[in-house]
């Protein structure tokens, strides 16, 4: 077989084995090295470039059994597809009309690996949700991280278990019926374990990003190993669609975007496996360029995450206004994310110091925005990792919920969050190198001191147990308030199914209203989607509220709901949702 490695910058190259005699390559003029070696699967190599004796792991490896820093192993796909075989009735799923799920590997259980998530998959399929979406396995150094500082961008962690297990995750979901999204990290590479600027100009050397130095899209081989690693997710592991990180942080200037590269080769490899291929970007730039269809001027991409919305409900159900939320205390901003998609679409960011956005034309279908209340990055990047059931009454958890799977975007939730978990998300990390780990901490003081953060209430990523208490809890799920939240996030997913109101994605079948003003976390609306109406009253007075005739609650998150012929009062505290007769 022919190894083959991109290497411009190395003037020789070497293909090394455990007890075999070093392999010297030959090189091209495009910069590619090769040889001919057989390699079975499993078998370790690495390459090392001119004079050293180090040998450094494929960029494109597939698995690294002793970490990013060892020998790479060779991984034959059609080994694994013959060991986890192809769940043969997986026709896919659809995005629009779904619900998503995010998922970090790690700290979904106690054991932290693939396995044991697919040991939980009966909970996700009983909750109503279609879409994992599963935080980055690539491969990082240490034991646990978020997965964004990732350097072997084709690996699987291998204390998740690896590419066996990730197959095996994937297959398992399908035959539930669900459908896993991989979240992927193309805008930077991790601090420990990146080598490859030691092979060529992955990365542009004067040009940095918040994480750091931005990858170098001029390049083609750097266009090609992205685009590559998309299509390995899809092809190889039958994974359903991709979530791109921080698109807004890749800056392209040729002609064809790498957001549109990126889809034309996603559809493309739709139209051959028959199956529904998705790509959902995360972007602050509310740009609906990204969504737009490409015979519209559009990169064709399928959803974005929608910051605004996630903005705009955490003021509304908390009162807090510090920072990026400043803007989102207007009163109008609940209804203005609710029928239009973007708060910020033209408008004046106080956060930014300028004019933000542009607005989303009426044709776009609503699903394509991811829209949520809590995210990975909403709790993790706060001083405690503090979810909204540390601050939140059960009552404001349950108006998260409904305003959550009643959203006219595409719901998402973060796990743990549908029983209203006790347990914290923080930002942790496990950098085997004391000055990496030191640096990392003192940053994210600095960080959260800029924001006005008490440095004491900031939590060391270094330490293991901010790592061991981000766990989920699984045993609370089933006790008292808890498991009348999880009650509440399946009645609200099995409405969805029952009412083609709240999954049509024609956004002017959407309304919204302000009821009653107040303080930004003591306001009530009327919502609308299509003849269902949506009541929430975060005011501490009961809401009155006309009803015609015909019309009665279908899902009230308080027993102190009444109804008369012609009005239904709303507690404080409390929402409910209203249907027209049948």
């Amino acid at each position: 077989m022919s190894v083959e490695v991109w290497g411009p910058r190395a003037e020789r190259m070497r293909l090394r084995r455990p007890d075999a005699d070093d392999v010297e390559m030959t090189v091209d003029a495009d910069g590619w090295w090769r040889c001919e070696v057989d390699l079975a699967h499993g078998d370790r190599y690495g390459f090392v470039l001119g004079d050293s004796e180090d040998a450094r792991p494929d960029p494109r490896s597939r698995r690294q059994p002793d970490g990013v820093h060892g020998l790479s192993a060779h991984v034959d796909p059609a080994t694994l597809a013959t060991a986890v075989p192809v769940t043969p009735a997986w026709t896919g799923r659809q995005l629009a009309g779904g619900i998503v799920y995010e998922m970090h590997v790690g700290s979904f259980t106690p054991e932290g690996t693939l396995d044991a998530a697919a040991d939980r998959l009966t909970h996700l399929v009983e909750l109503g949700v279609s879409h994992i979406e599963l935080l980055p396995v690539n491969g990082f150094n240490g034991v646990w991280n978020w997965g964004y500082d990732g350097v072997l961008w084709y690996t699987v962690h291998e204390a998740y278990g690896g590419p066996a297990a990730y197959r095996r995750f994937v297959e398992a979901a399908h035959a539930a019926g669900l459908a896993v999204i991989q979240d992927v990290v193309y805008n930077h590479l991790g601090p420990s374990g990146n080598y490859l600027p030691e092979f060529g100009p992955y990365l542009r050397d004067a040009e940095r990003n918040t994480w750091g130095s931005s990858v170098d899209l001029d390049q083609a081989a750097v266009r090609a190993f992205i685009v590559e690693n998309a299509l390995m997710w899809m092809r190889d592991y039958g994974v359903d669609g991709l979530r791109l990180d921080a698109v807004h942080a890749l800056k392209d200037a040729q002609p064809v975007h790498i957001l549109r590269e990126l889809a034309e080769a996603t559809d493309a490899l739709s139209a051959h496996r028959g199956v529904p291929l998705t790509l959902i970007a995360e972007s602050d730039m509310n740009d609906p360029t990204l969504i737009l269809p490409r015979e519209a001027g559009g990169y064709g991409l399928h959803a974005q995450w929608s910051d605004d919305w996630h903005h705009a409900v955490h003021v509304a159900l908390t009162g807090e206004t510090v920072g990026y939320y400043e803007d989102f205390a207007a009163p109008d901003a609940l209804t203005k994310v609710w029928t239009r998609g973007f708060f910020h679409d033209g408008t004046y960011s106080s956060f930014r110091g300028r004019d933000h956005g542009h607005p989303i034309p009426a044709e776009v279908p609503a699903w394509r925005l991811v829209t949520f209340a809590q995210d990975h990055d909403q709790i993790g990047n706060r001083a405690a990792g503090d979810r909204l059931s540390d601050s939140l009454s059960p009552a404001r958890l349950a108006v998260a919920a409904v305003l959550t799977l009643t959203a006219p975007g595409t719901p998402m939730l973060f796990m743990g969050e549908e029983w209203g978990a006790s347990t914290p998300w923080a930002f942790f990390t496990s950098h085997p190198e004391p000055e990496l780990g030191d640096a990392t901490a003192k940053g994210r003081i600095e960080e959260f001191a800029r924001m006005g953060w008490d440095p004491e209430s900031v939590l060391d990523p270094q330490d293991p147990e901010t790592f061991h208490r981000s766990r989920l809890a699984w045993e609370e799920a089933g006790d008292g308030d808890h498991a009348r939240l999880l009650a509440l996030y399946r009645r609200l997913a099995r409405l969805r199914r029952e009412h083609a109101d709240l999954t049509d994605p024609d956004v002017a079948t959407l309304g919204a209203e302000l009821l009653r003003d107040g303080d930004p976390g003591h306001r009530a609306w009327e919502l609308r989607r299509g003849a269902l109406r949506i009541l929430v009253n975060l005011t501490d007075e009961v809401l009155q509220v006309s009803v015609a005739p015909g019309e009665s609650v279908v899902v009230a998150t308080s027993a102190a709901v009444s109804e008369t012929a012609d009005t239904v009062a709303v507690p404080a505290e409390s929402a409910v949702i209203v249907s027209p007769g049948r």
